[in-house]
């Protein structure tokens, strides 16, 4: 299955969107390098292969439905209990506060390439501060696309988790990763 015109509805029953961090400062190996899911995620896309200017996406996230899959490194496992104060930490006020700011957006400005291989400009909105991101992918052809963008915490007012009074921090910058394996046609017709 090749990528045709047409719209398209994105999340969780067709794709992936995952969140992978890493460790600094002199404490690093205490910690893990973190792969978090978003779960509850949803977008749209239009794609016109021919004028690619005319395509875009647009992408909604629930900031509260992050869940850590796995965590690599550190001195021992993680645990489900580690799990568990990870997602805590992630909802705070100090990162993603979301009680106040329950949803992070994405939204199109620009898309160039090919189906095969593309760069999407847009801009990311969290707590309420828009900047602008690029997202890299790739399609395969058979309708997978798979891609990814990375994310300074900083920019949006984030301040990356620190532990040890600073000595085991996560990297200011995250990798944000997505998958989708088929494109479902959305329910509205045309674009």
């Amino acid at each position: 299955m090749t990528l045709a015109d047409g719209r398209y509805g994105l999340g969780p029953s067709n794709g992936r969107l995952l969140i992978k961090t890493g460790r600094a400062g002199l404490g690093r190996k205490a910690g893990h390098d973190l792969t978090i899911e978003v779960t509850r995620w949803s977008g749209e896309a239009v794609i016109a292969a021919g004028d690619p200017g005319r395509s875009w996406v647009n992408v909604t996230v629930e900031a509260g439905s992050l869940e850590v899959r796995e965590g690599t490194g550190g001195l021992k496992p993680l645990t489900d209990t580690d799990r568990a104060e990870i997602k805590r930490t992630l909802e705070d006020r100090a990162l993603l506060d979301a009680a106040e700011h329950p949803v992070i957006t994405f939204r199109s400005t620009g898309i160039a390439g090919t189906a095969q291989s593309f760069e999407i400009t847009g801009e990311l909105t969290i707590k309420d501060r828009t900047h602008p991101v690029t997202v890299h992918g790739k399609g395969n052809g058979d309708g997978l696309v798979r891609g990814w963008a990375t994310v300074t915490q900083s920019t949006w007012g984030i301040k990356p988790y620190t532990a040890f009074l600073g000595a085991l921090r996560l990297a200011d910058d995250v990798r944000v990763e997505f998958d989708v394996a088929r494109l479902e046609p959305a329910n509205e017709p045309g674009y």
